[in-house]
């Protein structure tokens, strides 16, 4: 399911998803957390985004393994240490972004109506830019390591 599309590998196609929406989600959370005024501009794309970003980090996640194993079990040397590396950041990726998108519609459920109180918002809203952070930390590190990975130096 998650290795080809019209013949051409899924994988890369599929991994601009999750560049480009998870740097969206962290730094949008991040604006919402930050700054009580934007609110009422980026809920909805807070709460759009958070499911989003953890289903495009799995599918990226599903066809590099399906990449992987299809077309590049049996590489050794360099190439199949820095395919290594990549692959290595998979699951710490999936995990923070699983974590940003949760925490984040928690932060929009919490910061609306007041019910909860304002420790429990900064508390959230802590939690959410810390994880905005990790999540950006490992966008980076991971589509770096794949393009190091694809292009070498």
């Amino acid at each position: 399911m998650f290795d080809e599309i019209l013949g051409l590998p899924l994988h890369p196609l599929i991994v601009h998803a999750a560049v480009v929406l998870t740097p969206l989600l962290a730094v949008l959370a991040a604006v919402y957390a930050l700054a009580p005024r934007t609110r009422p501009v980026l809920t909805w794309a807070v709460v759009g985004l958070a499911p989003v970003v953890p289903v495009s980090v799995l599918a990226a996640r599903q066809s590099g393994e399906a990449l992987e194993e299809g077309r590049f079990a049996s590489i050794e040397g360099k190439l199949g240490e820095r395919i290594a590396e990549h692959a290595s950041f998979g699951t710490p990726m999936l995990l923070v972004a699983f974590a940003l998108g949760l925490v984040a519609a928690a932060l929009v459920y919490v910061t609306r109506g007041g019910r909860f109180g304002r420790t429990a918002e900064l508390a959230v809203s802590a939690l959410t830019v810390v994880l905005a952070v990790v999540s950006l930390y490992y966008v980076v590190r991971t589509g770096h390591s794949g393009a190091v990975a694809v292009w070498g130096n």
